[in-house]
């Protein structure tokens, strides 16, 4: 399989970037993304170059690490799909992949496709945990809790953190991700005691990242790869406004 990539290369934040091309032509349509990249930087260095720099871990779309856009689309042209667990037969053999970072100002570029999704981490910081005594756990089924609402907490406990969201929303807003980071702890008995002031941290921690407004168009939701709903905003918002 044979496929043209036309690579964003920038070696920093401050540094002026640009695309660098590659011919690629003995690669495997049952190759991930990220095991392309790897087979190309392979080349790279063996024609001493400077290999091409991107993030990854799990690669089982679990983790969210290796996030950029690929022709446009985020994460994937496949529908609620990680880059991960993109498989080059998605694309048509001799095609052209333009591929760069997600571009957001809370997202700066480390380098060529690695971003700092620290602000992130500052905003889950500020409030997505919970308090607990130490000592012996209670027994499991002291704390009753109802199904339908464990079933809502859990899908938005699914969020991986990837930054989608952010990427392909015009604002470059984290609501998606900062409403589920604040519901699938506050729905639960466990979260309420901290439930008023987290989702006011959160979002004032959200606010001084530098992310934009959100305006519900509901972007976010069509590129998480976990389908993470955007009524989780519309539910956040509630708690920001009653308390």
């Amino acid at each position: 399989m044979k496929l043209t990539l036309h690579i964003w290369r920038q070696t920093g934040n401050k540094d002026k970037g640009t695309f660098e091309t590659h011919h690629l032509d003995d690669l495997a349509p049952d190759m991930s993304v990220p095991e392309m990249l790897d087979h190309l930087n392979i080349q790279i260095i063996k024609s001493g170059g400077d290999p091409v720099a991107f993030e990854s871990d799990c690669r089982e779309g679990i983790c969210g690490q290796c996030g950029f856009v690929i022709n446009g689309h985020i994460h994937s042209p496949e529908s609620h799909t990680t880059t991960c667990q993109t498989h080059l037969r998605s694309f048509k053999d001799g095609e052209t992949l333009h591929i760069e970072p997600f571009r957001a100002k809370a997202f700066p570029i480390k380098k060529d496709l690695m971003i700092d999704r620290s602000a992130f981490d500052r905003i889950i910081e500020s409030g997505g945990y919970i308090g607990v005594n130490t000592g012996q756990a209670n027994e499991a089924n002291s704390t009753l809790i109802n199904h339908d609402l464990a079933e809502k907490a859990f899908d938005a406990a699914a969020c991986i953190g990837c930054g989608a969201c952010v990427a392909t929303c015009k604002n470059a807003s984290a609501m998606l991700f900062t409403s589920a980071k604040v519901n699938h702890l506050s729905m639960l008995p466990q979260g309420a005691p901290e439930a008023a002031q987290r989702v006011k941290n959160m979002i004032v921690q959200m606010d001084a990242e530098g992310f934009g407004s959100c305006t519900f168009t509901g972007a976010c939701e069509v590129v998480c790869p976990q389908s993470i709903s955007v009524f989780n905003i519309t539910e956040m918002n509630g708690r920001w406004l009653w308390g």
